[in-house]
């Protein structure tokens, strides 16, 4: 997949520029891991976010940085960093800017905020910063809060994409 990465500004309530875009990225990240999280009270996002923080290291050997973004407002993501201390980009995306411009799943609109059967999936992607201008490289959409890509094969996409 080559199309081209959308450009976004966003708050950034934890490490990094803020706000936050792409092109705020230190010139050395080769890539930068979005992961579209579906709201701030998915427990699935939460541990998500907190296995990203413990396996940091291995995105950043590789030339990556792991961007979250959450679809609510700046006070609701800082709360998420009061708990968790991410040491990575963490967005308020309150209105979906980022989100809709990646098309992040989105099931049976404004009836999401009610369960985890609906509203906004969880989605993936890598954009790679190496070319004239960003190139989604790699995209996995969820059908479920669940369906998320496991950190193991997201590593071994970020070395494909390196060789």
């Amino acid at each position: 997949m080559t199309t081209q990465g959308q450009s976004f500004s966003l708050p950034n309530v934890a490490a990094g520029p803020d706000p936050f875009s792409l092109g705020s990225l230190p010139d050395d990240v080769d890539f930068a891991v979005l992961f579209f999280q579906r709201d701030h009270y998915c427990t699935n996002c939460r541990s998500q976010v907190q296995s990203l923080a413990d396996r940091i290291d291995e995105f950043r050997d590789r030339g990556a940085e792991v961007v979250s973004i959450v679809p609510e407002p700046v006070d609701r993501v800082e709360s998420w960093q009061a708990q968790y201390d991410l040491p990575y980009p963490l967005l308020a995306d309150p209105e979906t800017e980022a989100g809709d411009a990646y098309d992040q799943p989105v099931r049976f609109g404004v009836l999401g905020r009610f369960s985890d059967l609906f509203g906004r999936m969880p989605e993936v992607v890598i954009v790679d910063r190496r070319g004239a201008e960003p190139a989604i490289a790699y995209v996995h959409r969820g059908s479920s809060t669940f369906d998320r890509p496991e950190i193991d094969d997201l590593l071994a996409e970020l070395d494909d994409l390196r060789e």
